[in-house]
């Protein structure tokens, strides 16, 4: 073999050579990227990608301005109702007011209230005994004791004199209490008092005296002092203390006339 055919097998061998990795991931290179610009362009269809977390925050912050519109009208909303009920509190509190006040003077009309003021103090007793035990001229025992039926001359008149509240023994008087005496022992209010028998009441003094004197249940009252010697003193008072009525307020008995 002459010179020349031996020097070209090198040249030949160089061109058998295996390709390197460059050459042969370049057009894997560029086949992927290509798929990845097809992919991106179908899921955007026309849009930008990028803008996805933008456009999210904005619809947030849209349907966080809706919820606050909504929860500001329920406020005013609430608040009219508010004012609505405070205006019907008012009203009602001017009529509890209205009514307390009325029962506050129901209250001091019906006795249930204590009571303070100028008025008169009156006792009734009964005839002291003679020293030797007789009795005067023509007169019986029953004659010598105060009866029911004095009493209660005595707390009609002064109620009639206009009086604002009377109390017999420290015991209030109201519309319904009963005058009751067994004997010369006093019965009220479930409770017995023996003489002298105190009435106390609030009121004109010359207004209970004058009608005092024109009482014919009084006359024959002063008529029994005169003759038997019984007590009928009536003292003015600058101040007279009326406790309030304790008792029950049902009507026990009634009777027609």
């Amino acid at each position: 073999m002459d010179r020349s055919s031996t020097l070209r097998l090198p040249r030949f061998s160089r061109l058998l050579r295996r390709p390197s990795a460059w050459t042969v991931l370049v057009p894997v290179v560029a086949l992927a990227a290509g798929l990845l610009f097809a992919t991106s362009g179908r899921t955007a269809q026309g849009t930008d990608l990028r803008a996805g977390e933008v456009t999210e925050l904005s619809s947030l912050i849209a349907q966080r301005q809706q919820a606050n519109a909504r929860q500001e009208q329920q406020l005013a909303d609430l608040q009219k109702q508010i004012e609505q009920l405070t205006d019907q509190a008012a009203a009602r509190n001017g009529d509890v007011a209205a009514a307390e006040a009325s029962g506050d003077a129901g209250a001091l009309s019906a006795a249930l209230v204590g009571l303070t003021g100028p008025g008169v103090e009156i006792t009734l007793d009964d005839a002291p005994p003679r020293p030797d035990g007789t009795l005067p001229v023509n007169a019986r025992p029953d004659d010598l004791v105060i009866h029911q039926s004095d009493v209660q001359a005595v707390v009609n008149a002064v109620w009639a004199s206009g009086a604002d509240g009377v109390a017999i023994m420290g015991q209030r008087l109201i519309a319904t209490s009963a005058v009751r005496c067994v004997g010369n022992v006093l019965l009220l209010q479930g409770r017995t008092y023996s003489p002298p028998f105190v009435i106390t009441a609030i009121g004109d003094v010359d207004a209970v005296k004058a009608q005092l004197a024109a009482s014919p249940q009084v006359a024959v009252l002063q008529q029994a002092v005169q003759a038997f010697g019984l007590t009928f003193g009536v003292k003015s008072r600058g101040e007279v203390a009326l406790p309030a009525y304790t008792g029950s307020l049902d009507l026990q008995y009634a009777g027609a006339r």
